[in-house]
């Protein structure tokens, strides 16, 4: 019978740092692509835990943190993510955002903190067998992260047999946490659309050809390509975003419209389907009022999808940190880039860690990041480590 594997737990002092970091931290938000600071903090705080290795710059901003047992074993990634958002923060807490237009709005920074928690865990009891990877990564916000990260060429130095996250959830019960098997969020992507016509004098609309009676048409017909089923498979939905048309002027009939959209589904074949839908429809709509078109997409998700055994893991590890499972039968409706992980190849897992239901919701100016959740990361991640050393 294998051993149960011990591992020590964050000391108060321990607590004590850690907050005062994320607080810190919360104080000087990076938006996506823009965490050369945040990283360098990171890497500050990794520093005296003695990981045998630390990669910087990877993907973009992101740094990995190796602490390899020198026996042959799983490669187990642990993630967190690194950027906020560019949303004014208006609560009233004293380390609030000292940069206009920008805040750790998603919880980050906290994610972030259970991390570099972690870490030093692992600097007291070193893993037994194989490494494990703290990966620390950037620009979730827009979907870019995880696919660069996977994409440097510096990936197969820490590319997973299992990989871990979680995210904050203010809408669950305080300590509680939602897991469970197959989607964990949904798949999405942003398209921006351009119509073209010509400009002509507004008492003379005919001499032009204007995108009004397209863009009126496009934009309800983007919202009909939603399915209306529930969150399985064959759900789509499309959401308007943002619309304009020609110059604010009234002597000029527009010769130009803009649309922006997300598309959502579960699972990554149903996105397949509904951009071929989307794609056709702008076509036909631009082509029978005599336009030009084109379009592109931003802020791409691929679904986030549970392995099952990594889950199992995961949901082990929950047990014995003593943490309440709230059964995940439906995806959130949000996304994640995470599932690039399991993508590569990783048998991966995320758990939803609750805030209180009372709690601000993350992406709303008031929201903050619950610092006695810090201490229930770090256990949850340590005994789901162990399951995995135990196992190996």
């Amino acid at each position: 019978m294998t051993n149960r594997l011990v591992l020590p737990s964050p000391t108060d002092e321990d607590l004590r740092e850690l907050t005062d970091f994320r607080q810190d931290l919360h104080r000087y938000p990076e938006l996506s692509g823009e965490e050369r600071e945040t990283a360098r903090r990171v890497c500050e705080m990794l520093a005296p835990t003695r990981p045998d290795k630390v990669l910087t710059e990877v993907g973009g901003h992101g740094v990995a943190a190796i602490y390899d047992s020198g026996a042959p074993g799983p490669t187990i990634l642990f993630r967190s993510e690194l950027d906020a958002l560019p949303i004014q923060e208006l609560g009233e807490v004293e380390y609030r955002s000292t940069v206009p237009g920008k805040a750790h709005l998603c919880g980050h920074d906290g994610h972030s903190t259970i991390l570099l928690g972690f870490a030093r865990i692992l600097s007291r009891a070193r893993p037994t067998s194989g490494r494990v990877v703290l990966m620390f990564q950037p620009a979730e916000e827009n979907g870019a992260g995880a696919v660069a990260v996977v994409a440097d060429p510096r990936y197969p130095e820490i590319k997973p047999d299992w990989a871990f996250s979680l995210h904050n959830a203010p809408e669950l019960e305080f300590g509680s946490a939602k897991l469970g098997v197959g989607p964990a969020n949904c798949a999405s992507r942003g398209i921006r659309i351009r119509l073209t016509g010509s400009t002509a004098h507004a008492s003379r609309p005919a001499d032009g050809r204007s995108p009004m009676l397209a863009i009126s048409e496009l934009m309800p017909a983007l919202l009909a390509c939603g399915s209306g089923k529930p969150l399985g498979p064959g759900f789509t939905m499309v959401t308007v975003t943002h619309a304009s048309m020609g110059a604010e002027s009234f002597g000029v009939a527009p010769g130009e419209a803009k649309i922006m959209a997300t598309l959502r589904t579960v699972y990554d074949d149903d996105m397949e389907k509904l951009v071929a839908k989307v794609e056709g429809l702008i076509a036909e709509t631009a082509k029978r009022h005599g336009l030009s078109f084109e379009f592109s997409y931003d802020d791409v998700f691929a679904a986030s999808i549970n392995d099952a055994e990594a889950t199992t893991i995961l949901s082990d590890g929950m047990e014995r940190a003593g943490i309440k499972r709230v059964d995940q039968t439906v995806p959130s409706v949000g996304s994640e880039d995470f599932g690039q992980f399991g993508l590569s190849g990783a048998k991966a897992a995320m758990l939803f860690l609750g805030s209180g239901p009372d709690w601000p919701r993350v992406h709303t100016p008031e929201y903050d990041f619950r610092d006695e959740l810090i201490p229930i990361g770090i256990r949850i991640f340590s005994e789901t480590l162990a399951i995995c050393m135990e196992n190996s």
